[in-house]
């Protein structure tokens, strides 16, 4: 039987869809898009803004104060729920949608799924330009939105209502689908929002999206197990695709039946608990010293959830076995196949559980075990004395490294830390110790400043029973501080230590290693010579915090520290732990870097230190080399 058309506008009809999309994986149902982010201006009030009021409770709203910061925080939200349930953003035209592109680049980098909604300029073109218009005179139909086109990857433009139907459907594929996710823009003409159309009811009948855990090839499988029996020395590179499969506990087994040592990204921290006797840590040019010692002996490498970035890999010239193999376990092909690698093209869970499977009785030699073993405590070892480098009543100012100390010190299982740029992402992944599932939330695909707040919310949104941490620098707090008013708006109880020391210290310290001599990255008065080596300026980034309505506590010393985490732990509202550390042109307390990242150095230079390091750099790029083995 026919039903009625439903008349809605674009907008509502919208709305009134995306209420009634779910995943389903495992037997678990799930709302696909549970709330929408916005800030409403000419281009979207009286479109998807007049729908959110219409429409109630169907999708529920959060206001943000930064376009990229509301991006930010529904990846936080998507990634919290394994990818299973996400955030609609709405802007308007102009410059609102314009900012929502580096959040979209970085959900699509990270393969995070968001539904990005920007208004856009008039389909029917009544006035042509209208306010916040970009003339592009050699094609009529270009708006700012296509800006989000490279950095998307599903993008449509609703230039008449009928054709939201099969661009909606379109969205919600991609949106669900593990392989394609990322960000998925309908651009939306202001007109055509608040035009009318009689929509067919089966448009907004419940759909579920089944997200698949496809299977191993057999040839794949049996040519992945072959070589595995083969290795001597094998490591498994543990990616963030094991986080969002839920494959730990197949990640666990795998490791337990086989003790092959297993080294982890920044996404895929925490996919082995730290205490496992075969966690070796981090991997690559941020990575442990016992994790890189394997990886430069290892003769098959099994990366499982990776893609292989340059800090993984050391730019190439980490894996220096000249017979070294891959076995790559990816559900995207395109990542299986790095490294010319065998390819074993499946979901993670169902690939470690086959592979498992496959190696009956299989298990490496108790010399590779004893050996990975002894490096392991040499490392704890380390981080040990990096924790505790200053003697809590001193009175100094505590290092990097020993924040980091204090806050594991009070924080428990369920504790969630987040951080994505800066000096932090290189002492966490050397130093933290993961103690449950996605307690390690470090945004390192794209490492963008100003992530970490909005995205506290929007993982605090998804877990409200967990504790949540932003870790954040006063580089990257001065980026985009904003969204801190949301937070205390809401009563969204997250917790920020926000740590000055007065500049860039990341990149101050790449830009001495690279002959750059700190150049510019100091927050500081002009000196006489017109450089940044005066004194530190006087900015109180605690009384900002206080003036945006969060609780703040100040600390000095490594003992106040503690007291001030342990306090912002119980508090049930926003809170923020302030700390000066050691200033920008010191050592964050940390080990050194375990292996190379190569950042090009100038091949002609008349200063010292570029020289110097021009030499260094030219050292160290002769071990590169592509992974071609057949």
């Amino acid at each position: 039987m026919t039903t009625k058309p439903r008349r809605l506008t674009v907008a509502q009809a919208l709305v009134e869809f995306l209420a009634h999309q779910y995943t389903e994986r495992d037997g678990c149902r799930r709302r696909l898009i549970t709330a929408c982010w916005g800030i409403f201006g000419h281009g979207n009030v009286a479109g998807i803004g007049q729908a959110l009021l219409e429409t109630g409770d169907a999708l529920p709203f959060h206001q943000g104060r930064n376009e990229q910061a509301m991006v930010h925080a529904a990846v936080g939200y998507a990634r919290q729920c394994d990818r299973l349930s996400a955030h609609a953003v709405t802007t308007s035209i102009g410059p609102g949608a314009t900012n929502l592109v580096t959040g979209a680049a970085l959900a699509t980098v990270n393969r995070i799924p968001v539904l990005l909604l920007p208004g856009d300029t008039f389909a029917t073109r009544p006035a042509d330009p209208v306010l916040q218009q970009l003339e592009h005179p050699a094609a009529g139909d270009v708006s700012v939105n296509d800006c989000l086109r490279p950095v998307s990857r599903y993008f449509d433009r609703i230039v008449r209502p009928e054709a939201l139907i099969p661009a909606a459907l379109q969205a919600m594929r991609v949106l669900a689908d593990p392989v394609e996710t990322g960000a998925v823009t309908l651009a939306l003409p202001q007109d055509v929002q608040a035009e009318a159309y009689d929509w067919p009811e089966e448009f907004f009948a419940d759909r579920v999206w089944h997200v698949r855990r496809p299977a191993p090839d057999p040839a794949e499988l049996a040519a992945a197990a072959r070589a595995v029996r083969q290795a001597r020395r094998p490591l498994l590179i543990a990616g963030g695709g094991v986080v969002h499969s839920e494959a730990e506990e197949a990640l666990r087994t795998f490791a337990d039946a086989t003790g092959i040592p297993v080294a982890s990204t920044q996404a895929g921290k925490g996919a082995l608990h730290h205490a496992h006797p075969a966690d070796v840590g981090g991997i690559g040019h941020t990575g442990t010293a016992v994790a890189n010692a394997l990886a430069r002996t290892a003769d098959v490498v099994i990366g499982v959830g990776t893609r292989y970035s340059d800090f993984t890999t050391a730019s190439a010239t980490l894996f220096t076995d000249p017979d070294v193999r891959f076995v790559n376990l990816n559900i995207t092909a395109f990542d299986a196949h790095k490294q010319s690698a065998l390819p074993l093209v499946a979901d993670a869970r169902t690939g470690l559980e086959a592979l498992t499977a496959a190696l009956p009785g299989h298990r490496v030699a108790d010399d590779y075990v004893g050996a990975y073993t002894a490096g392991k405590a040499e490392w704890e070892a380390a981080v040990d004395h990096a924790y505790s480098r200053r003697p809590d009543g001193d009175g100094t100012r505590p290092t990097q490294a020993q924040v980091i100390g204090a806050l594991q010190s009070v924080t428990g299982d369920e504790d969630i830390v987040i951080n994505a740029a800066g000096s932090l992402p290189g002492d966490l992944h050397k130093l933290w110790r993961a103690r449950s599932r996605r307690q390690y939330h470090l945004e390192y695909g794209y490492s963008c400043m100003g992530y970490e707040i909005p995205a506290a919310i929007g993982v605090r949104l998804a877990a409200p029973d967990r504790p949540v941490w932003a870790l954040v620098g006063d580089g990257t707090y001065l980026m985009m501080p904003t969204e801190l008013v949301t937070a205390v708006q809401e009563g969204i109880a997250i917790k920020v230590v926000l740590l000055q020391n007065h500049g860039y210290a990341s990149i101050g310290g790449l830009s001495e290693a690279v002959g750059g001599e700190r150049f510019g990255t100091a927050y500081r008065f002009r000196a006489p010579d017109g450089s940044y080596t005066g004194d530190p300026l006087p900015v109180d980034l605690a009384a900002n915090a206080a003036s945006l309505g969060m609780t703040v506590l100040r600390a000095g010393t490594v003992a106040e520290l503690r007291a001030a985490l342990a306090e912002a732990r119980a508090a049930d509202r926003p809170t923020c732990v302030y700390v000066e550390t050691e200033t920008a042109d010191t050592v964050s307390g940390a080990p050194p870097a375990q292996a190379w990242w190569d950042v090009p150095v100038a091949e002609t230079a008349t200063r010292p230190a570029a020289v110097r390091a021009r030499e260094e750099y030219e050292r160290n790029a002769a071990a590169r080399h592509r992974y071609l083995g057949t």
